[in-house]
């Protein structure tokens, strides 16, 4: 059984996958309550699967990139389920699994809402092929003509007038593609593009 799920947009989202398709899915919009709605959404999709956490033989977890809090509680999660369970875990970027349930035309763009005015973006030659790394920017900088999926697109039409779904990642989709090789795993480790907000305190200033 492999466990899938994506924290770094506004969307919760968790699914199980039996090896053979997604078996269990749920999906949760809330920008504020990651940390809250994560674990709700394990126990359900274990539920509905009949199965426990002991069945579980692997966990793919979305890395990015994505703000800081919302992104750290995917990836923290994962890796401490993988360390207790004894499992394998790996990360796919959040941008990639949007755009593998992309059904517009290519190449086309995915750009997320990554706050301070800017979006995570990249660009995509198919569904299953990234032509840029991911990076972060003002829309008006990667502003483009060709269809633009992610929440991005919705924030900023200006820089994006052609709007294509999906608007967030989907767990079911992240098993599909992490089961049947789909794409490039990676460490279970935060893409993160820019620093926090929050930044550990100088050394005092001496006085004299």
């Amino acid at each position: 059984m492999l466990l899938a799920f994506d924290t770094a947009t506004h969307a919760v989202t968790v699914a199980l996958h039996d090896g053979m398709s997604v078996v269990a899915e749920s999906t949760t919009v809330d920008p504020l309550r990651q940390g809250e709605l994560l674990a709700p959404g394990i126990r359900q999709v274990l539920s509905e699967a009949g199965v426990t956490a002991a069945d579980l033989t692997r966990i793919v977890v979305g890395v990015g990139p994505g703000p800081f809090t919302g992104l750290r509680v995917g990836v923290v999660t994962a890796k401490t389920m993988a360390a207790t369970l004894g499992i394998p875990v790996a990360g796919v970027c959040t941008l990639d699994v949007i755009a593998a349930a992309v059904q517009a035309p290519s190449p086309f763009t995915v750009a997320t809402d990554a706050r301070r005015k800017e979006v995570y973006w990249a660009r995509y030659g198919s569904p299953t092929v990234r032509l840029t790394p991911p990076a972060v920017g003002r829309p008006a900088d990667v502003a483009t003509e060709e269809p633009v999926a992610g929440q991005g697109a919705r924030i900023y039409p200006e820089a994006f007038p052609r709007a294509v779904e999906p608007e967030f990642p989907s767990a079911g989709v992240l098993a599909r593609i992490a089961a049947g090789g789909d794409t490039q795993p990676l460490a279970a480790e935060p893409l993160y593009l820019r620093r926090p907000h929050v930044a550990a305190p100088g050394a005092p200033k001496r006085v004299s």
